[in-house]
């Protein structure tokens, strides 16, 4: 009994001197903390002098109590450059024993007047020598992506603080003479409450913004709602400055109910969502695109070597939900897929939420039915050949009962075609039997069908419009190619895109392109004979050469029914560049040697496949003589270089 009291009094006695070495120890930090805190700035003002070639200045710092640092101002300033950080007194508070566990911590924030400005000349910007790139190992080889959002995440809101106020504060823009600048003038957080009211001026646009709502750094939690203080629509300034993108709303908010390591992995769990939105820019539409209302609930998880939005997440637009999934994986190479999933859903809601401006040619349009749809894409860049792509679309008694702009009953009638070339429409043609050089299919060589289906789509008569496998082969050559180096058009796409679309290359029109060939395909509104007749009578064959009654008197001076297998082979192959046809002959008037092995694969093709017999080819040797008004651009001196992009041969189905 007397040993256990002794070894209690002797751990009692350690106690009190660790205790007293603490007191100490802060003791000396508290009266030498003033000289620690120069310190500090001074190696600050030596970085940013020798790294970044700025002048740092601070003025007065100083400590308030135990827990808070003043200063009366500071400056950053780039040498010969505008000034990059301007501030006026600022107050700032931390949580001391977090800090003596070596984590910052703010506590609170007070700024007084200031500003931050990015000044880009001709000469170069306020900002450069921050945006120089330092040569790093790759840490995303070997880090735990987890761990690693986790640490970042616990960093970033560590340096929020729950209490703040912000007066007099602008954040300014100097792009080349264009002048945008945000002016803070209140910027609270008290109780958790957020309480904003900012000033933009971009030119002649002046509105007034505000952030509010609840914000919980610690506990990582958040709701909060942006808008403009008049319930107007809010404009994205600088965007459409830089990027030609016209981006505005009437308010957005976002939820966040969890942030943080659950069984290893980082889980991120909320909402966002957007009321009102317009998007315009020439790569998406011609029109302004308007989104009434969406929503994403989401559900981020973060293991040790993937990202992904799991597929409990959910997407809202109107009456049509779907579940989406991202994943990203980098192990042995990398791994990306994509996953949708539209569950029983009525036709005429998916109608309804389509973005106006976005599927023009489908407002106005009215259905009957449900549906369901699943994509399923993934795609490894060490295996691209085992890429996967599954589109499927089932329809339940789905029935269009009215169309929109793009009335797809008119290609069982007689109507007037007219291309668009750079936006201006060409002549007017006349598709029916009221042209005198419209050509029914029955009179068209059998040769030139079989040439044409063989190099654009030689299983059009079979499929439903679209081809899942060459999808998936242009996907794969693209993505290793990083650029759009192969398309997977099939006829009908090819007749949507004339008949009823422009040509602009912007998301919507090839968005458009894909639901009106699947209404087109699915719906039996045209046979397959029909569409491939409207076909050969409107597609460009020549500069200003349309359909295959001028096509055949413009190159041969002969009727369709009248066209040699040579004659058809050679039409075929024009198909992708007609305009630049005479590049493909020499200073004799015939085929290049380019154009004659495209001749001989596709003769080749046509004989494995049995749709031509060897009786067909007679002839075949002979020159291709040209003799109608295209002899003319013939006699023309034809430049020695030409670009091989009217036919891949690889893009051939065996």
């Amino acid at each position: 009994m007397k040993r256990l009291n002794f070894s209690r009094k002797k751990i009692k006695t350690i106690g009190y001197w660790i205790l007293g070495l603490l007191v100490v120890g802060i003791g000396m930090g508290f009266a030498f903390r003033q000289s620690i805190l120069e310190q500090i700035i001074a190696k600050a003002v030596v970085k940013m002098k020798s790294e970044y070639q700025c002048e740092l200045v601070v003025k007065n710092p100083h400590f308030e109590g135990l827990e808070h640092i003043a200063i009366d101002g500071m400056s950053l300033t780039p040498h010969q450059a505008d000034t990059l950080v301007q501030m006026g007194p600022v107050r700032t508070g931390f949580n001391f024993w977090k800090l003596l566990t070596g984590t910052l911590q703010i506590t609170d924030l007070e700024i007084n007047g200031g500003y931050v400005q990015w000044v880009k000349t001709k000469n170069g910007s306020n900002f450069d020598a921050f945006l120089q790139k330092k040569e790093k190992e790759d840490t995303f080889t070997t880090v735990d992506y987890a761990e690693l959002a986790n640490r970042l995440t616990a960093r970033f809101l560590n340096l929020i603080p729950t209490q703040m106020n912000i007066k007099g504060f602008a954040l300014k823009i100097n792009d080349l003479g264009h002048k945008v600048q945000l002016d803070f003038t209140q910027f609270m957080l008290q109780q958790q409450q957020l309480t904003t009211a900012i000033r933009l001026t971009e030119g002649e646009i002046h509105q007034q913004w505000q952030l509010s709502g609840f914000a919980d750094p610690r506990n990582r939690k958040a709701d909060l709602i942006f808008k403009n203080k008049k319930n107007d629509t809010l404009i994205l300034p600088y965007l459409q400055h830089k990027f030609h993108l016209k981006t505005a709303f009437q308010s957005a908010r976002f939820h966040l109910d969890n942030m943080g390591m659950d069984s290893g992995d980082f889980h991120t769990d909320g909402f966002a969502s957007i009321q009102q939105l317009v998007l315009n820019h020439p790569k998406i539409a011609s029109k302004d695109v308007e989104i009434a209302q969406a929503r994403v609930d989401f559900h981020w998880i973060i293991g040790e070597r993937s990202i992904a939005l799991d597929s409990s997440s959910l997407l809202t637009l109107g009456k049509l939900q779907c579940r989406p999934y991202l994943f990203y994986e980098k192990e042995d190479g990398k791994t990306y897929a994509l996953k949708l999933q539209i569950p029983k859903t009525k036709a005429q809601d998916f109608i309804d939420a389509l973005p106006k401006g976005l599927f023009s040619h489908f407002e106005g349009m009215t259905a009957t039915g449900n549906f369901k749809y699943q994509l399923d894409f993934s795609y490894h860049d060490k295996n691209p050949n085992a890429l996967v792509f599954e589109s499927k679309l089932q329809p339940e008694k789905l029935q269009i009962t009215h169309y929109g702009a793009a009335d797809l009953g008119k290609i069982n009638s007689e109507f007037v075609y007219r291309a668009i070339e750079k936006g201006i429409p060409q002549r007017p043609i006349l598709i029916g039997s009221s042209n005198p050089l419209y050509t029914p299919l029955t009179e068209i060589s059998p040769f030139l069908q079989k040439c044409v289906l063989t190099s654009e789509d030689p299983s059009f008569m079979r499929h439903r419009g679209f081809i899942n496998e060459a999808f998936k082969q242009s996907i794969a050559k693209n993505i290793r190619t990083k650029k759009f180096a192969r398309g997977a058009s099939t006829i009908s796409m090819q007749l949507v895109k004339n008949v009823f679309l422009t040509r602009e290359k912007t998301l919507s029109r090839k968005l458009e392109e894909i639901l009106l060939v699947y209404i087109l395909e699915n719906q039996r509104i045209a046979t397959k004979e029909r569409m491939l007749e409207v076909y050969f009578n409107i597609i460009e064959w020549g500069p200003d050469v349309y359909g295959i009654g001028e096509a055949a008197q413009y190159y041969f001076q002969k009727k369709p029914s009248e066209l040699t297998f040579k004659e058809c082979l050679f039409l075929a192959t024009i198909i992708p560049k007609p305009k630049g046809f005479m590049y493909r002959f020499d200073g004799t008037q015939q085929p290049k040697t380019f154009a004659q092995q495209q001749f001989d694969f596709l003769t080749r093709l046509m004989l494995r496949r049995q749709l031509i017999t060897p009786n067909d080819t007679l002839g075949y040797g002979q020159p291709l003589k040209i003799t109608g008004p295209a002899r003319e651009r013939l006699q023309s001196k034809i430049r020695d270089t030409v670009v091989l992009d009217s036919l891949r041969l690889d893009e051939f189905e065996f």
